[in-house]
């Protein structure tokens, strides 16, 4: 257990889109891996140094299907999953699905797909000036944007895709008030998601959902249910998870880090090095967590203490990327890092297939609005802004900016 007092249970509420709770500094100093009591009555192990992180997330003993087996531990913040969805496999099963889709996020693809993300992105910049100040950005760039280009790669039309956002949203919150809602909306996203199945069925096109359609019902490569989680999966991971990461990105620029917004006016092709070191200094999740706890599927060691088969296991990623025997200076947004392995896109078999995508989203969109706004400032008072509460997370209602 732990060598120091905790006055809260986990998941902590200290979080910020700034950093994870300083308690993680404490327990990275004086017990990496700790077994800390949680919202929901149930002990879990919470992992916060880089390297116990990146070994646990690579352990196949350390299993995401076992989460969603009759009886298992259940931790208060962890994300909803149900046991035919990617995220909830292991080993073979896991891979079965991957390398249905994995060939269109390969370096290669995700270059070829540059043009069209860079005009996505200036028409909806071109709207944004045309509008004039104040805008939401949240609203006029940083859902669009992610939105559309998923919808381009699984041909969905980007009108559809925005009946979409409001349950994928609800999916990805936790409400201890009512904790069945996210499986409410898990049903309501299946319900759309079989109907748009059944249009490309009937009008397949050159697209990755019409590639899905076809590994099940010409190969049997995937069951039906795996197919109609797979695509929602797909679309949420798509959107949300990149829209979020790229409003929180400009906040901490024009709010908590002018000076390098001002380097990034000057200077673009300091913006990918800037990307990398965004992605490591801002916090995405608002439990600390990637959302998605483990279960031991047997006795093991890691970081120096015995986790028990059955035991429930956090990694904090947000933690390991603060790490400071892994980055010099961890709080500090530095980017002129020399060497940044960040995790944030995790580690091992359930690393994030889009992470190229993500980060030439997050790249065009931030040199777009230096390049054309590059005296972009908040709207309100930084206090006016408003999150979204109970969410895996950080993820602000709007984002009112202006210039001139």
């Amino acid at each position: 257990m732990l060598p120091l007092e905790l006055d809260e249970v986990f998941p902590f509420s200290g979080s910020s889109y700034r950093g994870p709770d300083p308690k993680y500094d404490e327990l990275r100093a004086q017990c990496p891996v700790a077994k800390v009591q949680t919202n929901s009555g149930t002990p879990t192990w919470v992992i916060t140094k880089y390297e116990d992180v990146r070994a646990g997330l690579a352990d196949s003993r350390l299993s995401r299907a076992l989460t969603c087996a009759e009886g298992a531990p259940q931790v208060g913040g962890a994300m909803t999953t149900t046991p035919e969805m990617i995220i909830s496999l292991d080993g073979s099963e896991h891979s079965r699905l991957r390398k249905l889709v994995m060939g269109a996020f390969t370096v290669r693809k995700v270059e070829a797909m540059r043009a069209g993300v860079q005009k996505v992105a200036d028409e909806l910049l071109d709207a944004v000036e045309l509008e004039g100040g104040p805008v939401d950005l949240v609203e006029k760039l940083c859902v669009p944007l992610p939105l559309t280009i998923i919808g381009d790669l699984l041909g969905v039309p980007t009108e559809d895709l925005k009946i979409f956002e409001t349950d994928a949203r609800a999916f990805a919150t936790f409400d201890e008030n009512d904790p069945e809602a996210p499986m409410r909306a898990f049903g309501r996203l299946a319900g759309y998601v079989m109907g748009l199945i059944a249009q490309k069925r009937e009008n397949p096109g050159q697209d990755m959902l019409s590639d899905l359609i076809s590994a099940r019902d010409n190969d049997d490569k995937l069951s039906e249910q795996e197919l109609v989680t797979f695509a929602f999966t797909l679309i949420g991971a798509g959107f949300d998870t990149a829209a979020n990461q790229i409003s929180n990105s400009v906040l901490a620029l024009l709010h908590d880090h002018p000076d390098t917004w001002k380097r990034l006016v000057a200077d673009p092709s300091l913006i990918p090095a800037a990307v990398e070191e965004l992605l490591r200094h801002v916090n995405l999740f608002a439990t600390d967590t990637t959302g998605f706890h483990r279960i031991a599927a047997e006795d093991l060691e890691l970081g120096g203490q015995q986790i028990a088969k059955g035991d429930a296991v956090f990694f904090v990623l947000s933690s390991a990327n603060r790490d400071e025997d892994v980055f010099e200076n961890p709080r500090q947004l530095d980017i002129d890092r020399a060497s940044n392995p960040h995790i944030a896109f995790g580690h091992g078999v359930h690393y994030c297939l889009g992470k190229q995508l993500g980060r030439m989203e997050m790249a065009i969109a931030i040199e777009g609005l230096t390049r054309r706004f590059p005296d972009l400032r908040l709207a309100v008072p930084y206090e006016d802004l408003k999150w979204h509460q109970g969410e895996i997370n950080h993820s602000l209602v709007t984002f009112p900016v202006t210039w001139g």
